[in-house]
């Protein structure tokens, strides 16, 4: 990607992670940001393309997590903690608040982006499992497709804004109860009291810097 329209991404990026933007026009992009539309049709032809880029980096940064952090040997859960820490501080795009304006707006586009990012979770997940079964930290008896299918749905369901109003139930208090809830049903005793001692030095807030 062209470094200058990649920096430009990040700039649109950082205002919409701290709520100033939340609408994508050009007009408001232009507005909140200084990023004028005549600068991002240099790289897009229309909004929706410019949806299209800032979504392919919004996956590629939730993929750059299990390249910057060496899970070889770490412990199932603590990969859990590390990711879920990550994606609550730092990926404010799939905030249900912007989500639901984006799969609005551009539902293909938003449901392409959805499926991609849920069939990369969907493998994680299943390594997961299959790692803490092994390290003796999650139970044996775990059907493992079954249950990244279900942690698929739960992440799924935390996005509708009929079942979890935005304004009764925050993005990260939805996703830190669905963490707590997968660890505690998987692990067997000596994992959940494990994840219990590590909980206490995790904070799941994001990161407004």
């Amino acid at each position: 990607m062209n470094e200058r329209f990649l920096d430009l991404l990040k700039r649109i990026r950082y205002e919409a992670r701290n709520k100033t933007l939340t609408d994508f026009s050009f007009q408001e992009i232009e507005k909140k940001t200084g990023v004028t539309q005549k600068e991002l049709l240099q790289f897009v032809k229309d909004e929706e393309e410019l949806i299209i880029k800032l979504l392919e980096l919004e996956r590629k940064k939730f993929e750059e997590i299990f390249i910057t952090h060496d899970f070889e040997g770490i412990n199932a859960i603590d990969i859990l903690l590390t990711v879920s820490k990550e994606v609550a501080k730092d990926f404010d795009l799939v905030n249900p608040t912007i989500t639901i304006r984006l799969k609005e707006k551009y539902p293909k586009t938003y449901q392409d982006h959805f499926d991609k990012r849920l069939g990369f979770i969907f493998n994680k997940i299943q390594i997961n499992l299959t790692k803490g079964i092994n390290q003796g930290m999650y139970r044996s008896d775990l059907s493992i497709e079954l249950l990244a299918r279900l942690y698929l749905s739960r992440l799924i369901d935390i996005h509708n804004p009929e079942l979890f109003p935005p304004e009764k139930f925050s993005f990260e208090t939805l996703f830190e109860v669905m963490f707590e809830d997968l660890v505690r049903s998987i692990a067997k005793p000596e994992g959940i009291a494990y994840f219990e001692r590590k909980i206490k030095s995790v904070k799941f807030e994001l990161d407004k810097s």
